[in-house]
């Protein structure tokens, strides 16, 4: 098979005006770009528009470097824009905390191993020794910190150093059962990708699903979204239900929600390292659903 030719991703929002996507599309086809894919839509209560706009690299006349400064300089600046712009040659890599649970982390190593993405995972980190051997199937570095609790600052320091010395991209919290500080957080803006069920806030705690079980719920559901400051307040990015049947037992509620746990966390990294998701005050806008 010949080799796949890089394409650049662009990702707009912008005060909603005439004229917005004939201006992105025309500078893509002045360089002589062949445009991919085109989505857009409007916000209309804020009047702002959102564009996300793929195409082949092969033919384009700019660089890397030129195509996000001569787009500023000739359309972003004259229509207000923020943008960013992506290149798919770039092979993001990932970091991933765990605790003790293993079924996000074995689903996530499966589709690496099964080349589903275009992505690395170099380290694992939990506060745990139990998953070592789930990480080892990958071949990822393994690092435990069990002391989290009483040395939050000391150990997130560490933490820090080790995601910088492995160049990581963005985090994967694979339910990973601590909290961040917001200097931590703060690394990593709308880069920490978090996953949890939807029971929340009305189940909280070590056993959602007996509670849950207890008040009779009619669903089981799971909610990925970026981690921000406040706790679980993130912009969410995926989220599912699953119908939960009158005979259903506790362990029932349990394996169909990690099951969801694990399709809604791999479709949030699918749209993360696709540059499918554009941040917009507290919400994403998610392409290609």
């Amino acid at each position: 098979m010949p080799e796949k030719q890089e394409e650049a991703i662009l990702l707009v929002h912008s005060p909603d005006r005439p004229g917005l996507v004939h201006a992105v599309t025309d500078f893509i086809f002045k360089y002589g770009g062949n445009i991919h894919a085109l989505q857009h839509c409007v916000d209309t209560a804020d009047m702002v528009t959102f564009i996300r706009a793929k195409w082949g690299m092969d033919g384009f006349t700019l660089s890397r470097e030129e195509t996000e400064e001569i787009f500023r300089e000739k359309v972003a600046q004259k229509f207000n824009m923020k943008f960013e712009v992506f290149f798919t040659g770039d092979v993001p890599r990932m970091a991933v905390f765990v605790s003790k649970l293993p079924h996000c982390l074995s689903d996530i190593i499966y589709r690496l191993r099964a080349r589903e993405w275009n992505v690395e995972m170099p380290l694992v980190i939990s506060n745990h020794p139990d998953l070592r051997d789930v990480a080892g199937l990958h071949g990822a570095d393994f690092y435990v910190f069990e002391d989290v609790k009483d040395n939050r600052e000391e150990v997130e320091a560490k933490q820090l150093e080790l995601l910088r010395r492995y160049d990581v991209d963005f985090i994967v919290l694979a339910r990973y059962m601590q909290i961040f500080t917001g200097n931590f957080v703060s690394h990593y803006p709308h880069r920490m990708i978090n996953i949890h069920h939807s029971f929340l806030p009305a189940f909280p705690g070590a056993r959602p699903y007996h509670s849950a079980y207890e008040r009779g719920v009619k669903v089981v559901g799971a909610t990925c979204h970026y981690v921000t400051e406040e706790l679980d307040s993130g912009p969410i990015i995926e989220q599912d239900v699953i119908k939960v049947n009158y005979d259903d037992s506790i362990d029932d509620l349990v394996r169909k929600g990690q099951d969801l746990e694990k399709l809604v966390l791999s479709n949030a990294i699918w749209s993360h390292i696709n540059r499918e998701i554009l941040i917009y005050k507290d919400r994403t806008i998610v392409f290609n659903k």
